[in-house]
C-alpha cells in the first residue's frame, strides 16, 4: 500500500488495482477489506483539494470515534467535523449503518409469534442499542402473539405527555391488533426502569384494559442486556405474556 505521504499526493485511481479497496472487495469479497477500506468505498472520494483520499478521510474518522461501533452512533454533524466529510457523506453513512441495523433487527416476520422477552430483546437490541435518544415503539400482535407491524410513537426521554395512550393504541385499534409489547432504549447502557418509565407503563397497561387491548411486557433495551416488566412482575400476571 503507498505509503501516507505518498497517499496524500496520488489519489486512490492511480493506485495499483490489487490496492484500491473496491477492486479488493469485487475480487476478495467485503470480509477481506478492513473496517477503513469499507468505509472509504462509502466516502467515494477525499478531499476536494486533493490532500486526502477517501482512506485517508476514513482512517480519521475511525480514529476520532475510536472504533466502528462508536462511528455507528454519530450523528450527521458529528461526521461532518472531519475534513472530506461532507452531508452527502455523511447521509451514505448513516444510511448504510442504519440498513444493516434493520436488517440485523428484522428476525421476526409476519406471523411469527414472539415467546419470551429475550426474542424481543435480540430483535430489537442492534437497532436501538446505538441510538442517541430513547425511541418508544409498539409491537402489535394479533390474539396468537404472532407479529403484525410496528409503530414508533415517540422520541426522547420518556414521559406521560411524550407517550400518550391515544399514540400508543391508535394504530393498534385501526390494525386490530389483541396486544401489544412496548419496547424503548437507554442510551446510557443502564436498562432500570426511571420512575416515568413506571409510570408510563402503569397508564398504558391501564388504558389498554380499557380498550381490550393487553400490553403483555415493556421491555427496555440497554447495552447488552434489558429490562423486561413482566419478567420482574410488574404486569399483571392473570393472563400469560408471549
Amino acid at each position: 500500500m503507498p505509503t501516507d505521504r505518498v497517499q496524500k499526493r496520488i489519489s486512490i485511481k492511480h493506485w495499483p488495482k490489487e490496492e484500491r479497496p473496491r477492486e479488493r472487495l469485487r475480487e476478495l469479497g467485503p470480509e477481506a477489506l478492513s473496517d477503513a477500506e469499507l468505509l472509504s468505498i462509502l466516502l467515494v472520494t477525499g478531499t476536494s483539494n486533493g490532500g486526502f483520499t477517501a482512506l485517508d478521510c476514513s482512517r480519521t474518522l475511525l480514529r476520532e470515534h475510536a472504533n466502528l461501533r462508536n462511528l455507528t452512533g454519530a450523528s450527521c454533524a458529528d461526521l461532518c467535523r472531519t475534513p472530506g466529510v461532507g452531508p452527502a457523506k455523511a447521509s451514505r453513512i448513516q444510511a448504510a449503518f442504519e440498513i444493516g441495523r434493520r436488517v440485523a433487527s428484522r428476525k421476526r416476520r409476519m406471523g411469527r409469534a414472539f415467546q419470551i422477552s429475550q426474542d424481543v430483546f435480540d430483535t430489537y437490541s442492534v437497532r436501538l442499542r446505538d441510538a442517541r435518544q430513547e425511541t418508544f415503539t409498539v409491537i402489535l400482535l394479533d390474539s396468537k402473539n404472532r407479529y403484525l407491524r410496528e409503530v414508533t410513537v415517540a422520541l426522547g426521554s420518556l414521559n406521560q405527555s411524550i407517550v400518550h395512550p391515544r399514540e400508543v393504541f391508535r394504530p393498534a385499534i385501526l390494525g386490530a391488533a389483541a396486544s401489544v409489547i412496548l419496547v424503548h432504549n437507554h442510551p446510557s447502557g443502564d436498562p432500570a426502569p426511571s420512575k416515568e418509565d413506571v409510570q408510563v407503563t402503569e397508564r398504558l397497561v391501564k388504558a389498554g384494559k380499557m380498550l381490550g387491548i393487553r400490553v403483555l411486557d415493556h421491555i427496555i433495551v440497554g447495552e447488552g442486556r434489558y429490562f423486561s416488566f413482566f419478567d420482574q412482575g410488574r404486569l399483571d400476571r392473570e393472563k400469560s405474556p408471549p
